[in-house]
């Protein structure tokens, strides 16, 4: 299905990653220190990821987008598991399962090739 554009699906990557960064401390559970870390690092990653990837958003593009894409679904696997994988499911799962599936779901919908335009005129593979 391709209902979320590649521009859509790079202003995702870099608001989520902001708010995955944020959610411990909006959503009150900053105190564990395990639970913090892996958001931080899910946080802190899609952004660095994201801006090397051959999109729209990009500074510098190299990562291809299906590779890109491709790590996103790893990325939502193991955000989704995390609280089982780092011991921590016992205290707080529920933000870190949600996340890790909203990422998987944004993967599915999302189009995987540049539109027609971009291609009749070479911008993208």
């Amino acid at each position: 299905m391709n209902l979320i554009s590649r521009p859509a699906h790079g202003v995702l990557d870099y608001l989520v990653g902001v708010l995955l960064l944020l959610a411990p401390w909006i959503l009150g559970f900053a105190d564990d220190p395990a639970a913090t870390r892996v958001l931080i690092a899910f946080g802190i990653a899609p952004i660095i990821y994201s801006l090397f990837t051959d999109y729209e958003l990009a500074a510098v593009r190299v990562l291809p987008f299906r590779a890109h894409l491709f790590i996103d679904t790893v990325s939502g696997i193991v955000l989704a598991s995390s609280p089982w994988i780092f011991g921590f499911a016992n205290r707080i799962a529920w933000p870190h399962v949600s996340f890790g599936v909203l990422e998987l779901l944004v993967v599915m919908l999302t189009s995987k090739s540049a539109n027609l335009r971009q291609a009749r005129r070479g911008t993208y593979t």
